[in-house]
Order: structure tokens, then sequence, then C-alpha cells
């Protein structure tokens, strides 16, 4: 859901339609319900001439979604899109598909579970929906121990990195939990586990890694998180878990680098989620959450409900959702296999490889992004005196990109980036076209004066006494102080979180 901050001045405001006039003559209100009905011609091309303006979504470097998927799986789509999954009775195929799916992803996180035990989880909307269910999982767990054991259960608090995504904050904020962030620091963009285990209470339901951050990448390295809190878990009698959000590197790490430990391999890890529609290749927007074992899910968050027919499970935060999505979901996974996943992931990593030659011989950038992790270009500008990431990321939408810039969380915030997320649609072809038009861009902004913020621009003056004492002033800018001031002008246009997609 995006909150509407549309301002209506007026609310008889109309819309004038160009081609929809061949098929009506009488200007449509924008915020009102239309007194008569239309014909369908009218109506799908009015709609079609306003969806115009939107970007294209290949070109949309921002966003981690996926954007294709193949025409046999579209006319899938179409055929089930009318089916309400939570109708499990109804469509008892779907559930089927649904579990199928968690068992495939509940094996390839190396979850416990024997050939002939079921799984333990869910789809969801999206990673945040997943991510409010785990964390809800932790937060009961907790409670029910602190209640057996006589103790204070009304301050639970998690502990993530400054990097995490937005629907982090969310699940603080909504469910009343404390987000302790660890915070970040120039070099490193990811948790520093060491950081984070020493922000761990009694009170600390769960500690969070993110397995491919939002920001550059990155893993974090879960495998001595999970060392150093065991180790304290030992040391305090305490049973700190761990989740790892592993909505863009899930479908990355077990095909590209099998051997790293990150998942249910480690004993503290009591659940994953990890976003189908991101490196799941299905279009937005369908996610999933695995537990370790069934004790990780407690029963008491789970409903029965019987009136759409039979006994239904439920643990979900919405109602109704399509099908489709689970439906995409099997499609690819069944479709693809691990050779298939294996090679589109390898593609990706080679064309992200590519544009990060082309931006670094370029000599204007610094790499932040790592070698190892989801295949994001992240990159700085090393002089940012004459203008900055963002005004090139404003001049890349003229060339059709959509590249973010944006800065960094605490305490890097002075480190601003440009961010270039490279899915399966994003071609060698098209990594060179952006490197030949980020040139172009940086030409013509070297031969511009300097454009700042006239609210970010901080001028200081100092008093200069010459050798008659007139008492002249002397003004002059502070290019640091005026970077900072423009970091934190942005920050304050995009908000904490910069990256909310999901």
């Amino acid at each position: 859901m995006v909150v509407t901050t549309t301002s209506i001045s007026d609310s008889n405001e109309n819309l004038h339609c160009t081609f929809a006039s061949r098929y009506v003559q009488e200007s449509l209100p924008k915020f009102k319900i239309p007194v008569k009905s239309m014909p369908k011609d009218a109506a799908f091309q009015i709609v079609n001439d306003e969806l115009m303006l939107d970007g294209n979504p290949r070109l949309n470097l921002a966003s981690f979604v996926s954007t294709w998927m193949e025409p046999e799986c579209d006319k899938l789509i179409m055929s089930s899109i009318n089916k309400n999954y939570v109708d499990m009775d109804e469509y008892p195929v779907t559930t089927e598909l649904q579990n199928r799916c968690v068992n495939m992803l509940a094996h390839l996180f190396h979850a416990p579970v024997g050939d002939d035990e079921t799984a333990i989880g869910v789809g969801t909307v999206g990673s945040s929906e997943a991510i409010m269910l785990a964390g809800l999982a932790f937060k009961r767990k907790w409670q029910a121990r602190r209640k057996a054991e006589g103790k204070p259960f009304d301050k639970p608090n998690i502990v993530t990195g400054a990097n995490v995504q937005v629907c982090w904050e969310k699940f603080a904020r909504y469910f009343e939990v404390e987000l302790k962030e660890v915070k970040l620091k120039e070099g490193c963009y990811v948790m520093d586990p060491a950081k984070a285990v020493e922000l761990v209470d009694e009170n600390t339901i769960c500690v969070a890694a993110i397995l491919g951050s939002t920001l550059t990448g990155e893993f974090e390295d879960v495998k001595l998180l999970n060392e150093l809190l065991a180790k304290k878990n030992k040391e305090t009698g305490w049973d700190t878990p761990i989740h790892v959000d592993a909505a863009s590197g899930g479908f990355i790490a077990p095909f590209l680098w099998p051997d790293l430990e990150w998942d249910f391999r480690l004993p503290l890890v009591k659940s994953i989620n990890v976003s189908g529609h991101k490196y799941g290749l299905v279009y937005a927007g369908v996610g999933w959450v695995i537990w370790r074992s069934k004790e990780d899910l407690p029963e008491e968050l789970v409903f029965h409900i019987n009136y759409l027919g039979s006994d239904q499970p439920t643990f979900t935060l919405n109602f109704s959702k399509g099908s489709y999505q689970i439906i995409a979901q099997y499609y690819q996974l069944i479709r693809l296999g691990f050779q298939g996943y294996k090679s589109i992931m390898e593609n990706c990593m080679a064309n992200a490889k590519v544009l990060t030659e082309g931006i670094t011989k370029m000599g204007r950038f610094h790499i932040v992004s790592k070698d190892v992790g989801v295949p994001v270009v992240a990159f700085s500008l090393k002089d940012s005196s004459k203008y900055t990431v963002f005004e090139v990321s404003e001049h890349l939408r003229r060339f059709g990109w959509i590249v973010p810039a944006y800065t960094m969380p605490p305490d890097a915030e002075h480190i601003a980036v440009l961010r270039v997320v490279v899915r399966e649609d994003f071609s060698h072809s098209l990594a060179e076209r952006l490197v030949s038009d980020i040139k172009n861009v940086l030409k013509e902004l070297d031969t511009h004066p300097p454009r700042l913020p006239t609210k970010a621009a901080r001028v200081t003056a100092e008093e200069v006494h010459s050798d008659k004492g007139d008492g002249l002033h002397q003004f002059h800018t502070d290019i640091v102080e005026t970077q900072k001031d423009i970091l934190k002008h942005w920050r304050k246009i995009a908000g904490k979180k910069t990256s909310g997609v999901c």
C-alpha cells in the first residue's frame, strides 16, 4: 500500500484525453467517479495513454523486482488471475503447489527435513510480509519463555545492521519491538557481527542478518555471527536465535556459492525469508518464509478457518491474494531447475562485471559493491565538488535510465552512491550502453558551473583584516561542509530508509 500524497487543489479538475476523444466528447473528472459509463475502447485508451508516462521497467535499475517472464508462464498467470489463493478448499491444487514450493526452498536452504517430512513455511506478499511473520514468531516465543521464567516480557528488541530494508523498521514500529541498529562506517556497509552480538541482551528476540544488502548487494557474515552468538548464549544462558533476510540473496547464494554457510546448516538460524519476485524470477509480489522446524513457529499464531470449506490453517497478515504468484513460482522452479537458475545467476554476475569494469575505467568513481553478493554495482564519485551523484542520476533519466542515488545509513551518511541492480533482463549490450550514457552525462556536467541546492550550500564568513584595517569580509565555501549538507538535504527528502523496494 502507498499512502496517497497527491494534492487535490480542485476536486472538479478534469482529464482531457487525446485519442479517446474519438470515442467520447466529454472530459473526464480526475478525482470523482464519472456519472456515466463509457465505451470499453475509450476507457482502455484513456488508461493506456496515462501509463505512457511511466518508466520502462527494463530500464528501471533501481528495482530488484523481476520484469520479464516467459510467454508460457504469462499464459498460466492470466488463466489463474481470478483465483483467490485463500480459498484452499476450492483451489486445492494451488495449495498443493505452494506446499511443493515451500519444501523445495526448505531443501535448497538445507532445512533438517527428511524426504518423507513436510517443511514448515508459507507463501507471502513479498518479503515484507514474510519478515513480519518471522518477527512475530520470534516475539511470541520470547514472550512465552520469559513468562515461564517469571520475568518481564514487555520490552522486546531486535538487533540488525543500519543497512536493513525499511520493512524491518515497519515491523519494529507496528509490533512494538525496539530496533537496535549496528551503525555502519565508511568502507564497511554491512552489519559487523561482533558489534551486533555486543548489542544482544536478555530482551533480544533475534538478530537479523542480511544476505544481500539493499545498499551494496553484499552478504553479511552469518557464519561468524552464529559462532559469536552461540558463544554468548553459552556464557549467559540465553537462547538468542538468528533470522536471515535472504530477500535478494536466497536465490543466488545456493547456485553460485553452494559451500557458503548462511542457512539452516547453522544451528541458530531459525527462519529465512526470500523474495520470489526478485531473483526467484517471478513478477511482483510473492515472498516466502521458511522455518527450521515446527517448534520454531508457535501454534497459537496459526488460525484455523472452515467457512470456505474444510479446515484451513493460515498464518498471514492479509486474507485474500492472487493464486497466480504461487503458480508462477512453481513454474519457474520446475522449468529452470537448479542448473537453469545457476546459469541465469552466472549471467547476471557476468553482466555486473562488465558494468563494473566499464565504470572503473572512467576513473571517476569508487566501486563500493563487492564481488561476492547480489549482482549489484554501487559506486560513488571520487570528486563531488562540482556535482553530485544525485545530479548524475537526474541526467541519466533523460536517456531513459532509472538509476537511484542515495546516502548510506549512520554512521556513513556522508557517503552517497549510485546503484545499478543487474537482473536477468539487463543484457551485456545494455551494460555497455549504460556505461556510454554515464560518460556522456559526465561530459555534460563537466561543462556546467557548480549547481548546488540553495538550502544545502553553506557559506562561512571569515573576517580578514587587510593591512589598511578596512575590515573587509572574505566569503568562502567549505566544500566538505557543503557536501554534508547536500546529503542531509537529500536524506530529508528521501526519508531514513532510501530503498523501499521489496
